[in-house]
């Protein structure tokens, strides 16, 4: 876990306390995640039929980025988070992000679709509205 460099040490303790005594309620992984219905985090996106879909070509990867990949897609398979599909309209490629620390973080090239999706028009809500709706 990270925790934030400039927070003053005796919050960080009780930061570190708090997740230590709950850690059993938090998913780490995404394995701690299974047994959850998918209803709960599906989104349906509303795409634009005027465009064509986009079949993106496939990317080749050394055959080290390969096993790291197919370690994260069996991961999110294992979760119930993805599932295999067969002849998909829109194919996105996966794109490796370095983490600090040497680590990879597996991402989807989602561009193609972003430009099909209908927009969603509104104001983000300033700050101190939200401050004030708290109280």
């Amino acid at each position: 876990m990270k925790i934030g460099s400039k927070m003053k040490e005796d919050v960080r303790d009780q930061v570190i306390s708090y997740f230590r005594k709950n850690k059993d309620i938090f998913a780490w992984t995404p394995q701690d995640l299974e047994g959850i219905d998918p209803g709960v985090i599906t989104n349906h996106l509303n795409l634009d039929p005027t465009i064509r879909p986009v079949k993106q070509k496939k990317r080749h990867f050394g055959p080290e980025k390969d096993k790291i990949i197919q370690r994260e897609v069996n991961k999110l398979l294992t979760a119930g988070h993805i599932r295999e599909i067969q002849f998909p309209e829109w194919l996105s490629n996966v794109v490796l992000v370095p983490k600090p620390g040497g680590k990879w973080r597996m991402c989807i090239d989602f561009r193609d679709l972003n430009k099909a999706c209908s927009k969603d028009f509104y104001l983000l809500p300033r700050i101190d509205q939200l401050v004030d709706s708290m109280s």
